[in-house]
């Protein structure tokens, strides 16, 4: 029983201007009925957080939580009873006012560790749950350790106590903080140029840029990934400004058909492709980007060292003090802890000091808590979207290798690896004919998949998911030194190649090419996270590997002819003029024709099939040597839509290969 009252606690935290966890743990049903009766006790909106909620109560589920962002509520219910999605927890804790309850449901306390966790199907790459006691462990220890957070289990005595005693809190009054004032002056003078504005949730950053377009006397325009998360700029904002979308706003930018806007205020800038934030920022006098350094969806570290030091000229702007809650607040600092939201990257003394390599163990994550800060803080550093998830793979995730390299106490570099290939050949065959995708295999299910190597798939590999180096200790051979003794471990383990998947830039390319990486394949389509065109490269190990290797230079290089107009890069290849046939063609046509394959991976093939047929093959030749899009060919064929003219494209090609080689083409029917 509390020895005080839940409505006077809740007072108590007010006027402090805190908020606190309250956890339950026992039986789903138990701890479903506590934290009704709890939040019967006194007022507020009591959102729930969860996949199952009770009846009647409001609620939103785990995977739209980042739609809240922008939004306050009074209280708020965590349903971590079949799984713990931290992305969430962070995102809704950011919302939750000052004298907030944050309550956690959670299974028993004694067995969490050890029961399989729904949320690791977003992130282990397994076809069941796992369960995944590092992470766990560590979250309960800190639940544990961490002042005034109430632990309330099934079966067990509990009691709520008061706060110690502290002045008062207090509240903005709307008027801007000294903090925000100062900033605000600055931007208002502002004649040119690009601001950053950084800040952990809660400090006011979003309504400072409110403030900004609120006071300039021209226009501004806004833009965000989502427009829910810039309510509190647009809350208060003259008819002058307005929002566009991101992808909106560039089309607009490109074709000339943006007024001329003194501001263009981009919120959560992190979470925006790097390369449309290029553009964006190239097209307005006055731009303000600001992000938030700790969140779901990534940290504003790396997006501080990656993009904006790709800027001429940039001014570094940061809020620091919390404005929606006090200093002494007990949820932020919990989370912070739990997610890695610090900033743990340590000054290095003496960089001439070679660094030394060693490989850490996933155990060492829990009995050496400063490793896992550093391993982890590097990875925040040099890759901005960096979030949450990445944690709970780097702790629980099967499949895992890890390598460092350390100069005296401190890390200058890190990278990690997962386990891939080892398919049975029906699978791999049945990933390559369109008709599996089991999880996981990144870079050997899409060579399979979409450069019809189905022996990438089989053979044993393992891909770099990460690496990073300390900022002071780049250019000294790090990367590679972490690479090379990943080779030689690899060599000695009996794998067939390392693999890697990035988004192209000449740098990067450069780099992996240095270390022995060869172009497997290229997207002709670029990735929205990135901006850029996805590559894979392969580090050949053993005979198999080197074979692997080659097949698939030398077909990319034939290839290269067919790719090379869809795509706005220059890659340093040959044009093929081979245009005959082979094998491997027959293949990848009969996987069209027969089977599910893609028609963006059979295209090269494709074109060199109408070359050498004589058949009609209207629709093929309308699309690829006529450069006609979908609705113009789907239209004066009288078909229903792209899946039908997709189904008429097989048939095309069933016809064109009966007509080159019947005997051969009823050889490969049966085979597919």
């Amino acid at each position: 029983m509390p020895v005080v009252s839940v409505a006077s606690l809740q007072q108590q935290m007010l006027r402090r201007g805190v908020r606190r966890v309250l956890v339950f743990s026992g039986e789903a049903d138990w701890c479903v009925a506590q934290a009704l009766e709890f939040s019967g006790q006194s007022a507020g909106d009591w959102l729930w957080i969860s996949d199952s909620p009770p009846v009647g109560v409001n609620a939103c589920s785990p995977s739209a939580a980042h739609s809240l962002l922008g939004q306050d509520f009074l209280h708020g219910i965590f349903d971590a009873r079949t799984g713990l999605n931290v992305d969430a927890l962070a995102a809704f804790s950011g919302t939750l006012k000052a004298g907030s309850w944050l309550i956690l449901l959670v299974p028993d306390w004694c067995r969490w560790s050890q029961l399989p966790d729904a949320d690791s199907l977003r992130w282990s790459e397994q076809p069941q749950a796992i369960p995944t006691p590092r992470f766990i462990r560590r979250f309960q220890a800190l639940l544990e350790s961490t002042p005034h957070v109430a632990l309330c289990r099934q079966h067990h005595p509990f009691s709520l106590s008061p706060l110690p005693p502290a002045p008062d809190w207090l509240p903005p009054d709307g008027q801007p903080t000294p903090e925000q004032q100062q900033i605000l002056q600055r931007l208002m003078q502002a004649k040119s140029g690009v601001w950053v504005l950084t800040s952990p949730r809660g400090r006011g950053k979003s309504r400072l840029a409110g403030m900004l377009t609120a006071q300039w006397p021209g226009t501004c325009l806004v833009t965000a990934p989502g427009k829910g998360a810039v309510n509190q700029i647009l809350a208060h904002a003259p008819e002058s400004t307005r929002f566009i979308a991101p992808d909106a706003l560039l089309m607009m930018c490109r074709e000339a058909a943006v007024d001329d806007a003194d501001w263009l205020i981009i919120d959560e800038a992190a979470a925006i492709p790097a390369p449309m934030l290029t553009e964006l920022v190239a097209a307005f006098p006055r731009v303000l980007l600001t992000t938030t350094v700790q969140g779901y969806e990534g940290t504003g570290r790396g997006f501080l060292l990656k993009f904006c030091a790709s800027l001429p000229q940039w001014q570094d702007l940061r809020l620091t003090a919390p404005i929606r809650w006090s200093e002494q607040d007990m949820l932020e600092p919990l989370i912070s802890d739990a997610l890695l939201f610090g900033e743990p990257l340590t000054k290095i003394k003496n960089t001439n000091v070679p660094s030394a390599i060693f490989s850490p163990a996933a155990d060492d994550w829990l009995r050496q808590p400063a490793l896992l800060e550093d391993f982890y803080g590097l990875l925040t550093s040099a890759h901005y979207r960096t979030s949450p998830l990445d944690l709970r793979r780097l702790l629980d995730a099967p499949g895992m290798t890890f390598s460092a390299a350390r100069q005296g106490d401190t890390l200058t570099g890190a990278l990690w690896l997962v386990e891939e290939g080892l398919l049975s050949p029906a699978l791999a065959h049945d990933v390559w004919a369109g008709r599996r995708r089991p999880r996981g295999n990144l870079v050997a299910q899409s060579l399979a998949a979409h450069a019809g190597l189905v022996l990438a798939a089989v053979l044993r590999s393992r891909r770099v998911s990460r690496i990073a180096v300390h900022p002071a200790s780049r250019r000294q051979g790090i990367a590679r030194a972490l690479l090379a003794e990943e080779k030689q471990r690899a060599t000695e383990q009996g794998l067939d190649f390392l693999s890697v998947s990035f988004g192209y830039t000449d740098d990067l390319a450069a780099l992996w090419q240095q270390a022995g990486f060869r172009l497997a394949r290229i997207s002709t389509q670029k990735e929205a996270s990135s901006g850029c065109y996805a590559v894979m490269a392969i580090l050949p190990l053993s005979p198999a590997g080197h074979a692997l290797a080659q097949t698939a230079e030398q077909q990319l290089y034939r290839d290269w002819r067919w790719l090379a107009p869809l795509m706005d890069i220059t890659l340093p290849l040959p044009l093929a003029a081979e245009t005959a046939l082979n094998e491997a063609d027959w293949r990848e046509l009969a996987g069209f024709a027969f089977a599910h394959r893609p028609l963006e991976s059979s295209l090269p093939a494709l074109n060199r099939l109408l070359i050498n047929s004589h058949l009609p093959l209207p629709l093929l030749r309308a699309h690829l040597q006529q450069g006609k899009n979908t609705a113009e060919v789907v239209q004066p064929a009288g078909l229903s839509g792209r899946k039908a003219l997709v189904q008429r494209w097989r048939q095309e090609t069933q016809q064109a290969l009966a007509e080159l080689d019947p005997v051969a083409c009823e050889r490969w029917r049966q085979g597919i």
